[in-house]
């Protein structure tokens, strides 16, 4: 059998039209599986936002609770539920690394909360302003969210503890916040100022 020029041209032709539906094809499923990526790299960014939100309320109200806990402890005031808030709290995840809160004199709380302790309002409203700068960067939205984190689990402190907290607490997430206040507006964005 001769195969003439023709039927080599028709073939030729037929196998580039073949790959050329081949490769629109192809080109097609990798722009949906593009457009699958990026919904995925979104829902991944908003998983990554909600957990960034809970981390700072968690960071918050932990760090706020202890600190009241150890004031309370240290001036008299020890509100009836004030083992289950110190219980409740993870002491590591907060960057507590001292003596255990159940051994803790009053003068060693006192000193906890005291202008140079661990949960004087200089360190903590550093620790709790510096985990939501750092995980924001100049990034404003999610300055705004870390800023709302601190202010609802300050809310969540404060249902635990069972009323209004000491003013210790409420000095800490006023200079808290004033730090995210500060790099809001040294990016240019608007600084609503809400108090705690």
């Amino acid at each position: 059998m001769q195969i003439s020029t023709s039927q080599v041209a028709s073939a030729y032709a037929n196998v580039k039209q073949h790959v050329g539906e081949k490769n629109q094809n192809e080109s097609k499923e990798a722009k949906g599986l593009e457009i699958n990526a990026n919904m995925t790299a979104k829902q991944v960014s908003n998983a990554y936002f909600m957990q960034y939100s809970q981390q700072i309320i968690s960071q918050s109200s932990s760090s706020i609770n202890a600190q009241s806990g150890f004031f309370g402890m240290a001036s008299g005031f020890v509100p009836e539920n004030l083992a289950d808030i110190l219980n409740s709290i993870d002491y590591d995840a907060i960057g507590y690394t001292g003596k255990p809160i159940s051994s803790l004199s009053q003068d060693e709380a006192s000193a906890l909360v005291g202008e140079d302790g661990f949960f004087g309002v200089a360190k903590t409203s550093e620790r709790i302003a510096g985990f939501v700068l750092a995980g924001a960067g100049d990034d404003v939205e999610k300055l705004k969210a870390g800023r709302e984190g601190i202010l609802r689990g300050f809310n969540e402190a404060e249902k635990m503890w069972g009323g209004k907290l000491p003013d210790i607490a409420h000095e800490t997430i006023e200079k808290s916040l004033k730090a995210i206040d500060e790099k809001l507006a040294s990016l240019g964005a608007s600084v609503v100022n809400i108090e705690a």
